[in-house]
């Protein structure tokens, strides 16, 4: 009898597997080939776009840029008002970095307001910001402290709310710097002449410059990822759309433009790429300055580093979800750019990208050595991700060797990012959550002692059951399959591992 049952069971196993599991893994290999078909004719286009770039032109030359120069008649009144603006949140280890920065820019001094938004909520932080506020204000910095009564809208919040202040109306331009950023002095110099010499100039953005990428191998491939988004996705869409994605950060803005397009709003967690689309579909034009470098500091642990990439990738989604059919209807800006914009900068770059780095090489990959029947052709499994992971490496020919790691770091990172992005099309409940990035400064230098580590601290199940999973089925293909998915899938179950276990990045544990 038991026999006869379990010969029952195996049946109907065999026919679910056939009616059901079969055609709908083979369904989801065809989705995965086509979103990786996408992917990898958009980062073919982006480098082919690149080279054209660096041989023909600067993407800067068409604009006009001439020195600000000194009036002996107008005396410093030549030069714009221009309101620097550095929005804080407990940032003990780096408020000294920026606002040093910040005060040290060149620019005439009665042409300057450096404007310290502090959100903080330690009150030992607060005084330790004011006393340096009133430092600097000391050596005859125009330098002002600004809080407020909450965090309502994050930084957004507190940008928009730095703007309500009357001396604002006298400024011309905005730069924006976050608490660990450090802008060179000439940095002013180098930027404001885009915007007073061309009158439809809304955003000159700089590139960042990493101090602490070599701290570790988390920070290497952050470097990795980051540099191919600076060094060929922001130049081309300067070069090509005068368009691209405000990095909240070292850039600055035409005041009259910023309140043109609806000022700061915090309906999504990434406050600067809906700026910047809303100013864009008004018709306004970008500039990127690719050798003016703004240094600053990359999450050098894993918790900060998950945290940034759920904002950043749940973010852009939620956006898509609520801008796609503004944009479609708007009737300022030409169709060409408003495919560029929807299909290439939105759908492939931060939707498609990460849901099939996720769902095709860690779920379907592996689930086909459980159903043989489906197979996946080898320029799927093997040649589009080399290709993609080629063109992704010309950002940073110095981590060449690095090229595996940053593969398998690179899928597990998909976990978050692709949760993320379904959290942000779906309006899941997580999806206005704000983590500021946590930032370590030389806090680890001046104290270098090693932490006493408890279990719970470093624990993250989500890699683990992934990493359970690509293992079993590295297993199975060892053992039964034998088409050589197993030495992948042991080598990406390693990964995950490793971070599921919490030895990646810095570890600094809970206070």
């Amino acid at each position: 009898m038991d026999t006869l049952q379990g010969g029952q069971f195996g049946l109907v196993l065999q026919q679910a597997k056939a009616t059901l599991i079969v055609p709908l893994l083979k369904f989801l290999v065809v989705v995965c080939l086509g979103m990786s078909l996408m992917l990898v004719v958009e980062k073919v286009y982006m480098g082919i776009m690149i080279i054209l770039i660096k041989l023909f032109r600067r993407p800067v030359k068409h604009w006009k840029w001439e020195a600000i120069k000194d009036d002996v008649e107008l005396g410093n009144s030549a030069y714009p008002m221009v309101l620097v603006q550095i929005p804080m949140y407990n940032e003990r280890e780096v408020y000294q970095l920026s606002i040093g920065a910040a005060c040290g820019l060149s620019w005439p001094s009665d042409r300057i307001i450096i404007q310290v938004l502090d959100d903080s909520t330690d009150p030992t932080i607060k005084d330790l910001v004011v006393l340096e506020c009133q430092r600097w204000a000391s050596k005859g910095i125009n330098i002002k402290y600004e809080i407020r009564d909450d965090r309502n809208g994050f930084k957004a919040g507190s940008l928009k709310e730095g703007m309500k202040h009357s001396y604002v109306k006298l400024c011309d331009y905005v730069a924006i710097f976050d608490a660990d950023f450090q802008p060179e002095p000439d940095f002013l110099y180098r930027t404001i002449p885009f915007l007073v010499h061309n009158s439809d100039i809304a955003l000159v953005q700089a590139r960042w410059k990493f101090v602490n990428s070599d701290e570790c191998l988390m920070t290497r491939m952050q470097e990795m990822s980051l540099d191919y988004h600076f060094t060929v996705e922001q130049e081309v869409g300067s070069a090509t759309y005068a368009f691209f994605g405000f990095n909240g950060t070292a850039g600055v803005w035409r005041i009259a433009a910023l309140n043109e397009a609806g000022g700061w709003k915090d309906c999504t967690t990434v406050e600067d790429m809906d700026l910047a689309v809303r100013a864009s579909l008004r018709g306004w034009k970008f500039v990127y300055l690719s050798d003016l470098k703004v240094k600053n500091e990359l999450p050098s642990t894993f918790k900060a580093y998950r945290s940034q990439q759920h904002r950043w990738s749940c973010g852009p989604a939620n956006l898509f979800r609520k801008m796609v059919m503004e944009i479609v209807r708007n009737k300022k800006v030409s169709p060409l750019k408003k495919f560029h914009v929807i299909y290439s900068f939105f759908f492939v770059r931060k939707i498609v990208a990460h849901i099939v780095t996720f769902v095709f090489y860690s779920v379907i990959l592996p689930a086909t050595v459980l159903v043989p029947e489906v197979h996946v052709p080898m320029w799927g499994a093997v040649y589009i991700p080399s290709t993609i992971t080629l063109l992704n490496a010309v950002g940073t020919p110095r981590s060449l060797h690095l090229l595996i790691f940053w593969i398998l770091f690179e899928n597990v990172m998909s976990l978050h990012r692709t949760k993320a992005t379904f959290i942000g099309l779906f309006e899941a409940g997580r999806v206005n959550e704000w983590v500021v990035t946590e930032k370590l400064g030389d806090s680890l230098k001046k104290d270098p002692r090693k932490p006493r580590l408890r279990i719970g601290e470093r624990l993250h199940m989500l890699e683990l059951i992934v990493g359970f999973y690509v293992f079993f089925c590295g297993c199975y293909d060892l053992a039964f399959v034998k088409n050589g998915y197993f030495i992948y899938l042991f080598i990406q179950s390693v990964a995950f591992f490793i971070a599921g276990f919490g030895y990646v990045g810095t570890f600094v544990p809970n206070s």
